[in-house]
């Protein structure tokens, strides 16, 4: 005689047979929970790989290395400074900044990632520049330090430190075209090594190539002018020059000198964004500094606009 134990077991194993024979899947505790937890997770999955990077994503870096910017003003701690004339700073390709705050010339590091710009100051120039030069230079020297975040809107980029209080304002700086641009002399070449003008000698030296083919300015004393042509990378200035006939220094006097033999005949000229270069065929020659906003050249003026470096 069977216990009630016994048929109680056999009906369990028959249930579970027909049930298995019948194709349902027994339902595990919890299953619509993992089932959940599945979808979740490749929706997830499926969201990050369609919609972009998530949050804490690094957005691309600023394009700043290799770029030329003027400095529109520094505001520290609420206070509103416009820059001097001739304030400027360059990116380097190489992480190194080089500028002048309208004070002094400076050097720095930056490292860039993303929209952030952390920034090392480097040496200085340690000139004495009127009140509000100076003024200015404190001002720039507590900006432009340490992380400061970029923002990028056609030709202009504002860098801004993390607490909004401090910030900079630049403005890309095009580069200047070989005609019209007054250019100010100040280095002497000789080969591969350049030095600057004699402290004495002043600062007067200067010139402008017009489109009309003649090149006039001074030459540390005397205004002179000729007639020059622009061939591929070649000025060739057709001199002597004429000059006017005024007594100067003797340092200015042996500057003048210097810089009539060499604007007479062929000189290379290389543009560097707002630097020329012009050397004889033995390699003496001058440098030069673009001291203003170009005025219109004519088509296909070297040089061009823009803030980036040539390659």
């Amino acid at each position: 005689m069977q216990t009630q134990r016994q048929v109680r077991s056999r009906n369990r194993t028959r249930n579970e047979t027909q049930g298995l024979s019948s194709g349902r899947k027994r339902r595990w505790p919890g299953g619509a929970l993992v089932g959940a937890g599945l979808v979740l997770l490749l929706a997830g999955c499926g969201t990050a790989g369609a919609g972009g990077p998530g949050p804490g994503a690094v957005p691309p870096d600023l394009p700043v290395a290799g770029t030329y910017w003027t400095i529109g003003a520094v505001t520290v701690d609420g206070q509103r400074s416009a820059a001097p004339d001739g304030a400027r700073l360059a990116f380097g390709t190489d992480g190194q900044v080089h500028g002048d705050n309208g004070c002094n010339s400076f050097g720095a590091t930056v490292a860039v990632r993303g929209d952030l710009l952390t920034v090392s100051p480097g040496g200085s120039t340690a000139k004495a520049c009127p009140e509000d030069r100076g003024r200015f230079e404190s001002a720039w020297t507590k900006a432009f330090t340490g992380p400061l975040r970029g923002t990028l809107k056609g030709q202009a980029l504002t860098l801004t430190a993390p607490d909004g209080r401090n910030s900079l304002e630049l403005k890309a700086e095009p580069s200047a075209p070989l005609r019209g641009t007054p250019w100010r002399i100040d280095g002497l070449v000789s080969g591969e090594t350049a030095s600057a003008l004699p402290t004495d000698s002043g600062t007067k030296a200067r010139l402008v190539i017009g489109a009309d083919g003649r090149i006039t300015g001074n030459l540390g004393c005397n205004n002179f002018s000729a007639t020059a042509r622009v061939e591929g990378g070649t000025l060739t200035v057709e001199g002597p020059a004429a000059t006017t006939r005024m007594m100067c220094s003797s340092p200015q006097m042996r500057l003048e000198t210097q810089l009539y033999a060499l604007l007479d005949g062929p000189l290379a000229y290389r543009l560097d964004h707002r630097t020329l270069t012009l050397t004889t065929p033995e390699g003496k020659g001058f440098t030069a500094t673009a001291t203003a906003t170009a005025t219109a050249g004519e088509p296909g003026d070297e040089g061009g606009a823009g803030a980036r470096q040539d390659p």
